[in-house]
Order: C-alpha cells, then sequence, then structure tokens
C-alpha cells in the first residue's frame, strides 16, 4: 500500500479524495494554486504544495508542476479527482514514466474512450448497445447528407473529441443539416482544436442512464448499478439519483451485467462509468468516463462501500472488496449541484461566504470545501457543494431532500438552492417522469 499519495485537484473532491487516505492512515499532499492558498483542502492534507498561479493553465493543469510536487514531498501515487488532468492520457504517460502510480486506469484506456468514435467502434466490438450512428467521422457536408437521410431525421452532429455539450447541434430537418454540421465543426474547432464530427440518430426523449463499473485490471469487473442524469442544463448534470426511477431490476441486471464483462475482457482498471441514452426499453451507449465521476455519493449511498477507498487499493495491486453476487441496492439516493450562480441566467457569482451552515441528520451527506470567511476565487468552475440524501425508498430520499435544503445555509454569493426548491414542487420531479430536455422546457417557462 501506498505511503503518500498527492491528489491533483481541489475544492470538495479534493477532500474526499483526502479523507479517504485518512482512513486508512495514507498521508496526503495537497497542491493548489495561488488563489487557492487559503482552500480548505490546503488546510487538511498533511502536507501542501503551491503549483502555480492563479490560472489552471499554469497551476492545475501543469503536468511538470505536479510531478515536481510529487517529486518533492515523495508522494508515490497520484489521485487525478475528476476534471483537470483526470482523463489526459499522456499525463499518465508521463507519471508512469516517473515511476509515480496514476490511481486510475492506464493511458491505453484513457486514449481509447477519450475518442467517441474509437470509443463506440470498441463499445460495438464488447457488446455495448450503440447508437446508430454514422462509421466514423464525417468529412464534408456531402456525406453529412446521405448519412442523415440513410438514419432519418432528426440527427445529432457531434464532435468525436468533444464534451460538455460543445460542438453537438441537432438537425431535425434537411433543411437544417448544412447550418448544424458548420456549426459543430466550427465550435469543435474552436473548443477542441479538431473540427472532426460524426452523426448518431437523435432520440426524442431518452433518460440520460449511467452504470457504474469497476475493475480490477486483472480481467474481473463488476457494476453497481445505474443512476438517472437526466436533469441537465446545456448538458450539464445537476441532478442525479441512484437507482434510476425507470429502470426494472432486469433490465439492471441486463445492462450491468453487459458493462460488467466488457470492463473485465478490457482488463481495465479501477472506477469508470459507461454512459448511455434510454428510450422504450432499450439502451444506447454514448461514451465512457474514465475516471470518478461528480455524482459518485448516490451509487456509495445505496451499496454502502468507499469507491475512492477501492480506487487506492486497486491502484496499489490489492483486490477490490467487492464481488457482484455481494452487491445490493439498499434504498434511493439523490444528488443535487450546489452552484455559485445567479438565478435566472446561471451567471457565475463568486465572492466571499459570510456564513455557511451545512445540513445534518440521518440519509444527509454534505461533500463541500466551504467555511465562515471562505472567498470564492472566480478562475474554476462554480460548483460549491454536493448535497446528498438516501432514504429507504425514492419518497423518503425526496422529503429528506427538502428538509436537508432547507438546514443548508450559504450566505454572501447566490446559489442555485433556489431551483432544487422549486423543482422539487413539480409532480414530474415527484413521479420521476423526466427526460433530458425537461429541464430545459421547464426554465424557458419558469425563470
Amino acid at each position: 500500500m501506498f505511503d503518500k499519495i498527492l491528489i491533483a485537484n481541489r475544492g470538495e473532491i479534493a477532500l474526499r479524495v483526502i479523507r479517504a487516505c485518512r482512513e486508512m492512515g495514507i498521508a496526503s499532499v495537497a497542491v493548489h494554486s495561488t488563489a487557492d492558498s487559503d482552500a480548505m483542502h490546503v488546510r487538511m492534507a498533511d502536507e501542501s504544495v503551491c503549483i502555480g498561479p492563479n490560472s489552471s493553465a499554469q497551476s492545475y493543469l501543469s503536468i511538470p508542476a505536479i510531478v515536481a510536487a510529487c517529486e518533492i514531498t515523495g508522494a508515490q501515487a497520484i489521485h487525478p479527482g475528476y476534471g483537470f488532468l483526470s482523463e489526459n492520457a499522456a499525463f499518465v504517460q508521463v507519471l508512469e514514466d516517473h515511476g509515480i502510480t496514476f490511481i486510475g486506469p492506464s493511458a491505453e484506456h484513457i486514449r481509447l474512450m477519450g475518442d467517441k468514435i474509437t470509443a463506440k467502434d470498441t463499445a460495438k466490438s464488447l457488446g455495448i448497445p450503440v447508437v446508430p450512428g454514422s462509421d466514423g467521422g464525417v468529412p464534408d457536408i456531402e456525406t453529412a447528407r446521405k448519412v442523415a437521410a440513410e438514419m432519418g431525421y432528426p440527427v445529432i452532429i457531434k464532435a468525436t473529441a468533444g464534451g460538455g455539450g460543445r460542438g453537438m447541434k441537432v438537425a431535425k430537418s434537411e433543411d437544417d443539416i448544412e447550418v448544424a454540421f458548420r456549426t459543430a465543426r466550427s465550435e469543435a474547432k474552436a473548443a477542441f482544436g479538431n473540427d472532426e464530427v460524426y452523426i448518431e440518430k437523435y432520440l426524442q426523449k431518452p433518460r440520460h442512464i449511467e452504470i457504474q463499473v469497476f475493475g480490477d485490471g486483472k480481467g474481473r469487473g463488476v457494476h453497481l448499478g445505474e443512476r438517472d442524469c437526466s436533469l441537465q442544463r446545456r448538458h450539464q448534470k445537476v441532478f442525479e439519483e441512484a437507482p434510476g426511477p425507470c429502470i426494472t431490476p432486469e433490465e439492471r441486471a441486463r445492462i450491468g451485467g453487459i458493462c460488467a464483462k466488457a470492463i473485465g475482457e478490457l482488463g481495465y482498471s479501477g472506477a469508470g462509468t459507461i454512459e448511455f441514452l434510454y428510450e422504450d426499453g432499450e439502451f444506447y451507449f454514448i461514451e465512457m468516463n474514465t475516471r470518478l465521476q461528480v455524482e459518485h455519493p448516490v451509487t456509495e449511498a445505496i451499496f454502502g462501500v468507499d469507491l475512492v477507498r477501492q480506487q487506492i487499493k486497486v491502484a496499489a495491486g490489492e483486490p477490490m472488496e467487492f464481488d457482484q453476487d455481494k452487491l445490493s441496492i439498499r434504498g434511493h439516493a439523490i444528488e443535487v449541484r450546489i452552484n455559485a450562480e445567479k438565478l435566472p441566467n446561471f451567471a457565475p457569482c463568486p465572492g466571499k461566504i459570510t456564513h455557511y451552515h451545512a445540513p445534518g441528520g440521518l440519509g444527509v451527506r454534505m461533500d463541500s470545501a466551504l467555511y465562515d470567511g471562505y472567498t470564492i476565487p472566480p478562475y474554476y468552475d462554480s460548483l460549491i457543494g454536493k448535497l446528498i440524501v438516501h432514504g429507504r425508498d425514492r419518497h423518503e430520499a425526496l422529503q429528506r431532500l427538502y428538509r436537508a435544503l432547507g438546514e443548508l445555509i450559504v450566505d454572501g454569493v447566490d446559489t442555485t438552492v433556489p431551483l432544487f426548491n422549486a423543482l422539487l414542487q413539480e409532480p414530474d420531479i415527484q413521479s420521476g417522469n423526466y427526460s433530458i430536455h425537461w429541464l430545459e422546457k421547464w426554465l424557458e417557462k419558469n425563470l
């Protein structure tokens, strides 16, 4: 087992990893920019190293600075959290060259799943169902028209190197295809430096269902059920729950079994998430995230496992602590992402926290790096906390979420708490009857 782990991240996820390290008796190293010198993860870690100025590019994304911090402190392994360098194959390769363990999958697997066309082809070969679409990239508008006509409208055009909703455009008819194609390519080039796009069938009212998988890197894989992440704004998740309100035990066993088998065949190591669109009882592969997800706590709640602990154990060459036949769902969990944003436009709202009080009580977990007097810097993501609740069933979880939101106090900045209070009053949310388009339509009418 490792003696010391460096966390190449910030905020609540850095704290999450520090807590797991402390419970396992492992020393932790925090890295931080100058803007984060007073951050909670810096205060809580056993050691800390400043790795650069405020800009992410010069600090949290600086591979030389992070490797140097490892060498200075003697850290044997790096946990990347999510975002930043968590899915950067070049970073993993550099760590391997320096004899530093990356707590996550291999560079090969990150590369394999980092390109959406390659990922889709790999999924197909492993028996994972995929959305009907083009065979690889679409080079020009003439080919795009032909592919879309054969597939049938509506279609969605996506950047092969995309993420976060950028480089994605819907064409509802032949009249839309040229503008959608050119816009998607232009956005992709600007965002990712790669203008290659592909085309898929656009599903009308799908849900976003993701399967949590875990592999030991030696041919054994398991799944830990699904999460429903359909409530999204601009392709960004805001409300996640597990198990999915619409998924039957038979569907869970079927798609989970397919994913677990695929992970084993890949020889995949650590945590990963295979994401699907789900409609009319069918699952269609979107992508695989080769890292810990923001919403991993809902899975931890219903299965009673510590996914970060398991990541560390497997990276150290130890066996994972669960078998498929011993994993069973207990109750229902929901997570809402609390952002420092001003409604109705969701404009980032950095500033000083004058008072902070985290909700508590049975079945309530608040993952946050806030404290009284902390100043939220303007340089990073606006996520300031994740409120997770767990109940015996979905109804109890919703009631507990309403109660916990009422206890949460974040003074000094605007947050998205009012959004969730409003959503909990909606019959569709109470019944679980929503798709990936539901929230956008609701926001148009209500905010």
